[in-house]
């Protein structure tokens, strides 16, 4: 028995030693959020038992993400955007099928047609607004993808675009070389009641579960929700001097257990050379 014991162990220690691993390669990852192992004991007991019958061993109950805000990095990009506070951004992405999904890495850019885009071409969701910049409809049905026209469709003569920009409350505005300008949405923040519960799909981006709960859009600054820092961009929230000293924690525990199996098969050999 103590060589399965042993065993379970050696993989808890292997996972950690995984997760540990994947912190530190992805400390320089634009809104990477860290991940911590969580274990428990193996009991397998009856009412005819002992009650100092010995555990069998480890389990992975699970990998816990961890969704502190990390640190920000000042850009010179206007739509390198961060949020301040709690929330998530909201992307849409067609050619997954109609993917909506939820990030904290504001690397965005426009694609061929204009629209504001990630690094997979998932489109930044905005809530709609009227001339004066305020909000017309506030849920995840009504975000709408952010475009940036090239010239503005309102004037007569098609005045380029000149500058772009965001503010604190995700306000996004065109300005044009006639000196006009145009409000093109409200960038959309979502929060749920369990961010731990959201399925991780790689590349800094998550999806809702059961388990997470519904998410609840609104504007940027407002019910809660995180602002804008434009010119920004959030770091991965993993201290390497926490993530080494894990690293070498789960590198003992490997060793520890890789000791005890090897001492469980000396006893277990001595047992069989002692019958014959």
């Amino acid at each position: 028995m103590s060589f399965y014991t042993s065993l379970s162990g050696l993989k808890g220690a292997q996972t950690d030693l995984s997760v540990v691993s994947n912190n530190i390669a992805n400390v320089g990852t634009t809104g990477f959020k860290k991940s911590r192992a969580e274990f428990g004991d193996i009991i397998a007991a009856s009412a005819f038992q002992s009650a100092s019958t010995p555990g069998q061993g480890t389990r992975l109950r699970g990998m816990e993400q961890q969704f502190t805000q990390g640190g920000f990095q000042t850009s010179e990009r206007a739509l390198d955007l961060a949020v301040s506070g709690q929330g998530f951004f909201v992307t849409h992405s067609a050619a997954a099928g109609g993917t909506t999904s939820f990030t904290r890495a504001g690397a965005f850019t426009t694609d061929g047609a204009n629209n504001v885009v990630n690094s997979d071409g998932a489109m930044l969701q905005v809530l709609p607004v009227n001339e004066a910049g305020n909000v017309t409809a506030s849920d995840l049905a009504s975000t709408i993808n952010l475009r940036i026209p090239p010239t503005n469709p309102e004037t007569a003569d098609g005045a380029r675009l000149d500058n772009v920009s965001v503010d604190a409350k995700g306000l996004v505005s065109a300005s044009y070389s006639d000196g006009s300008t145009k409000k093109l949405g409200r960038v959309a923040i979502a929060i749920v009641a369990n961010p731990e519960g959201l399925h991780q799909i790689g590349n800094a981006s998550w999806t809702i579960t059961g388990r997470s709960g519904p998410a609840t859009v609104a504007g940027a600054g407002s019910d809660g929700m995180g602002s804008i820092q434009s010119g920004a961009l959030e770091e991965a929230n993993v201290d390497l001097t926490e993530e080494l000293v894990a690293l070498i924690q789960a590198q003992r525990n490997f060793q520890a257990n890789a000791k005890a199996l090897d001492t469980s098969t000396q006893l277990t050999s001595i047992a069989v050379n002692l019958r014959n």
